[in-house]
């Protein structure tokens, strides 16, 4: 595809910061291959010690990669994981960030959407991130509302803000590729009201038909809207209540995305939030349940109690 080599570039050299002889691990699964041949040409070029490992597409969003495979991770330098699914929330990324490595998960990735969101400014877009990460600073709840009906209370106090500015250069930065949010798990067993999600949920793709989850005491206690919510019961329910956890609340900073059904961009898109069932240990939170599933609403409104209006009908206030 037309810019697929630059975007690799782009990836490898600014987004990661690779130097030659860095070893670097890339942990894909065949619809990937494609993007993972355009990485390793890159690297080869740049001289980087370079490891392919090619695994089975997995069967949900964090569910634990082969042994081996968690291995070779800890062993790099830097690790890309482009797969079907999301390694991000897994001990084997835990361990391989503890060990040193500097991680970019880039789950659902297609050479359009790498191409697309390359692009983007990252500079515009880390300083609109610093500051919706000063407005949720020292705040304690913030209130999301929207027209199609959502009206959720999320209580945030103590709870560190995460960044994703898409530039990860240090010894065991990790985010996603492409970048553009700002998130943070709530406090456990307190979020409660109503979520609409009305653009996209992973494991359903792009909503036909929004979905409703009514929230108590931080876990959804009912879920509906036509055949995506069959397909999140499907998912959630084997794996117990802890699945059904309020996880993220995660704020997108990236003009350069579009909702399109692949999560990994659609939580990016400037003048959205997104809201994550089931775990929170990755995002600063205590719930451990291998699934973590983001619900992409459109044209929030979100205000803190300390006042600041961040989003007001899906225009950014701030930055």
């Amino acid at each position: 595809m037309q810019g697929l080599d630059a975007a690799a570039r782009t990836v490898l050299m600014q987004c990661m910061g690779a130097k030659s002889g860095e070893a670097l691990c890339i942990v894909y699964d065949p619809p990937k291959a494609a993007i993972a041949r355009a990485i390793m040409d890159v690297a080869s070029h740049e001289g980087l010690d370079t490891v392919s490992l090619q695994m089975s597409v997995g069967s949900r969003d964090g569910e634990e990669p082969p042994a081996s495979v968690a291995v070779a991770m800890q062993n790099a330098d830097i690790v890309l994981c482009v797969t079907s699914c999301s390694l991000s929330h897994t001990k084997a990324r835990r361990d391989a960030n503890a060990a040193g490595a500097r991680i970019a998960s880039l789950p659902g990735i297609t050479e359009e959407m790498l191409v697309r969101t390359m692009q983007a400014d990252y500079a515009v877009v880390a300083q609109l991130g610093q500051a919706i990460a000063l407005a949720l600073h020292g705040a304690a709840r913030v209130h999301v509302k929207s027209a199609a009906g959502t009206d959720l209370h999320i209580p945030i106090k103590g709870r560190p803000v995460m960044q994703e500015t898409g530039l990860l250069h240090n010894t065991g930065d990790f985010g996603n590729l492409p970048a553009g949010e700002v998130a943070l798990a709530p406090l456990e067993g307190a979020t409660h009201g109503t979520l609409i999600v009305d653009g996209s949920m992973s494991g359903a793709g792009k909503l036909e038909e929004p979905l409703t989850i009514k929230i108590e005491d931080g876990f959804a206690v009912s879920i509906t809207g036509g055949s995506a919510a069959t397909k999140l019961h499907q998912l959630l329910e084997p794996l117990g209540r802890d699945a059904y956890n309020i996880a993220e609340l995660g704020i997108g900073t990236n003009p350069a995305a579009i909702i399109t059904g692949k999560v990994l961009e659609d939580e990016k898109a400037l003048g959205t939030i997104h809201v994550a069932l089931g775990n929170s240990l990755s995002m600063g939170g205590s719930v451990d349940v291998p699934i973590h599933l983001d619900g992409i609403v459109r044209n929030p409104t979100v205000v803190t109690d300390t006042g600041s209006v961040i989003l007001k009908d899906g225009e950014m206030q701030i930055g």
